[in-house]
């Protein structure tokens, strides 16, 4: 990757603005990943987006998505709320066919990325190298740790946001924040006491409203959705319920 993996023309370049400190999305934080549901793809993720900005708005809670990679640009420039990519590559725009590059989704519209989710596991080099770029691109990285000693090892990197999710409750009917309290309770101790400042979110089988009350009870800021809304017949429903817990 080198020493960075913008150009020394592209440091220089006026034009553009200089690299937040701390790129945020905002708290308390209720993201939605979109994965790659055919109910949420193209006009899906689009209808989804435009629901979970009026809702959010509506609610005072901040609320960002991210959508399949094809859809990114499309739903970036049709709603006011940040827009994040599922993934990211450190990698120098060029002659890397299938790979995201950091540039790429900033050009799109993209206010940061998931970085590391279960369904998409990347080494520790990667992890580092991927945080590391969305920080120079003044991008937000919402990293994600599959258990306390992973999200303690990871809060080096201080991330803006850490999400814990365990992979075995991912998709699932029960809550990490229900039916896992003390590796919530755990997961925000390592974290802060390595990175105080990195918010974490809560993840995994999260349903309703009290699975959200409790997260937040439990020490974290926020929450990872997405299979609970992706999959509902009325997805409008469930983001209002899961936002009536914040």
């Amino acid at each position: 990757m080198g020493t960075s993996m913008r150009s020394a023309h592209d440091r220089n370049d006026p034009r553009r603005p200089p690299p937040a400190e701390r790129p945020t999305l905002g708290s308390p934080l209720f993201v939605l990943n979109l994965k790659t549901f055919s109910s949420a793809l193209g006009p899906g993720a689009l209808a989804i987006a435009t629901d979970l900005a009026r809702a959010g708005r509506n609610a005072g809670v901040a609320v960002a998505i991210a959508p399949a990679m094809p859809d990114l640009a499309a739903v970036a420039a049709s709603v006011a709320i940040p827009v994040i990519a599922q993934h990211v590559d450190a990698i120098e725009p060029g002659p890397t066919t299938g790979f995201v590059p950091v540039p790429a989704i900033a050009a799109a519209g993209a206010r940061g990325s998931l970085v590391n989710h279960s369904e998409h596991p990347l080494s520790g080099r990667a992890v580092a190298a991927s945080t590391l770029s969305l920080r120079e691109a003044g991008l937000a990285a919402v990293v994600c740790a599959r258990n306390p000693r992973v999200a303690g090892h990871l809060a080096a990197l201080r991330p803006p946001y850490l999400a814990l999710e365990p992979p075995e409750l991912i998709g699932g009917k029960r809550a990490v924040s229900t039916a896992q309290p003390e590796a919530v309770v755990a997961g925000v101790s390592a974290v802060h006491a390595v990175s105080p400042s990195t918010q974490v979110l809560c993840g995994a089988g999260i349903h309703g409203r009290t699975d959200v009350r409790r997260a937040l009870e439990l020490g974290t800021t926020g929450i990872l959705v997405a299979s609970a809304v992706t999959l509902a017949r009325r997805p409008r429903a469930v983001i209002e319920e899961l936002l009536a817990g914040f």
